[in-house]
């Protein structure tokens, strides 16, 4: 680098944010992502053995993305290349290609191109990375907060190692924020600066886990108190932040959520599975977190209805009736008093007995009418209602339930012995289970099932007419 281009550097440097020239510049100075960059870590073992060939970083911003690829140059001593993949076409991308084979060749150094957002280049831009890549003349370290399994081609994926960011714990933030007060070079050392233990609280909880909105919600802090700005430093006296000031100094709370990719389909999923898993209260949160992120509520609805189906089922019945319920008034209120009748419904199905019987019964019987031998209704369950059916045998020896004591006949129904609904013993379905196993023992004569009806019955001739009718208007015969 000439001299020249490293006083540029500086100059820009010395007027970038507070969170810009706070960057880390070693690996014992970045903060966060320990589960692939803390000691003996995956990343860490690559970068020691000069290992690593491309990397993709995901995850949401202020994470260290961009500060995690520097760092990585600075350790390989590496050229460093930044572009955003927005800004840019195939032409600037073959441009970087060429300085980096050439700065390979004559000084033998290697290039880290760093392209932020690569999730907008299209297929062909990517394909233009893959030579070069594959060949080791550029290390590519591509940052993106869209899931690259999807918003990337399979190519530039299988080339690549995955490294997932998290958003930076409040213990995480509040380490970058002592560190930029103490910093007298990069960062605020040079003013005297007394920041109360409230008001770093404060900035670590509702930055949301963004390193950069904590810093630049520091400087705002620390530079609007400066009375003039122009005077030097130790002039400026002491600068107290408290809450109060803290609070005017950093927006509200950003929600990071989008309604169509990861963050949908998590949130979307840990709500089931709180309800599932009988925790009311991180139901509750997790609803909470898609309604003020702006959810369509009736999407909210949608997943508690098929909960309390899936998940309750005849455990307790009442719960499908209120996830119901709630799913028409969500309809007809709308937000924001929809969230009542749902966290009703929520709670209600968070507490109820579980039970999945029901919807692994139906998935059975689905897969043996798909896979095996379709079943023939049995002859004594035909309709008898059109032309013909009785010379057929439709319906002879059908016994009425209705003749029997308990209304139970002693009659098979589906001609095979399968058995696809298997209550449990869990709330309202343990007595659905005995009662399933008595009426088991009636159909197959087990138990006394004695016509005690069957004299009357010959006697009422209507009704001994309507034993083989079924619960249905009868079917007009067409022309044949």
């Amino acid at each position: 680098m000439s001299l020249f281009n490293e006083s540029e550097r500086r100059a820009i440097l010395k007027n970038a944010p507070l969170a810009v020239r706070m960057r880390p510049r070693t690996p014992d100075e970045f903060v966060g992502q320990s589960h692939f960059f803390g000691p003996g870590k995956l990343l860490r073992r690559m970068i020691d053995a000069d290992r690593l060939q491309s990397a993709i970083f995901f995850g949401p911003p202020g994470t260290g993305k961009t500060s995690l690829a520097e760092v990585i140059a600075g350790r390989l001593s590496a050229a460093f290349e930044q572009m955003n993949a927005a800004m840019v076409g195939v032409k600037e991308v073959r441009e970087v290609l060429e300085r980096a084979r050439d700065r390979l060749l004559t000084t033998r150094q290697r290039t880290v191109l760093f392209l932020d957002e690569v999730h907008r280049f299209n297929r062909a831009q990517q394909d233009v990375l893959l030579p070069d890549v594959e060949n080791g003349i550029v290390l590519l370290v591509g940052a993106t907060t869209e899931n690259p399994f999807f918003a990337l081609n399979a190519p530039l994926v299988s080339r690549s190692q995955i490294f997932r960011f998290e958003p930076l714990t409040e213990d995480d933030i509040r380490a970058l924020l002592a560190r930029a007060i103490a910093d007298p070079e990069r960062g605020l050392g040079r003013y005297r600066v007394r920041v109360t233990d409230e008001a770093l609280a404060h900035w670590a909880k509702i930055c949301d886990g963004d390193a950069r909105r904590a810093l630049t919600a520091l400087e705002i802090a620390v530079l609007s108190q400066v009375k003039n700005p122009l005077a030097p430093p130790e002039e400026a006296g002491e600068i107290a932040i408290d809450l109060a000031i803290a609070e005017e100094s950093i927006q509200q709370k950003a929600i990071v959520y989008d309604g169509t990719g990861d963050e949908h389909y998590d949130a979307a999923s840990a709500f089931i599975k709180s309800m599932r898993g009988s925790d009311p209260d991180a139901a509750l949160y997790w609803m909470a977190r898609m309604l003020e992120a702006g959810e369509d509520p009736r999407f909210v609805a949608r997943r508690v209805v098929i909960c309390a189906a899936e998940d309750v089922g005849n455990a307790d019945p009442a719960a499908l009736m209120l996830a119901v319920a709630a799913m028409h008034a969500t309809e007809f209120v709308g937000m924001p008093e929809a969230r009542i009748p749902l966290a009703e419904a929520v709670t209600y199905i968070a507490c109820a007995p579980k039970s999945n019987a029901a919807y692994l019964g139906i998935d059975r019987a689905m897969a043996d009418v798909r896979e095996g031998r379709t079943v023939p209704v049995p002859m004594h369950l035909r309709d008898t209602h059109y032309k013909g059916a009785e010379k057929l045998g439709h319906g002879k020896d059908y016994k009425y339930a209705h003749d029997f004591a308990g209304g139970v006949a002693p009659q098979d129904y589906l001609g095979v012995d399968r058995t696809y609904y298997e209550p449990t013993e869990h709330g309202h379905e343990a007595k659905l289970k005995a009662r399933l196993e008595q009426f088991k023992r009636m159909r197959h004569g087990e138990t006394d099932c004695t016509a005690e009806n069957a004299e009357n019955a010959e006697k009422d001739g209507k009704r001994g007419k309507n034993k083989n009718k079924e619960e249905r208007p009868e079917r007009k015969e067409t022309a044949e």
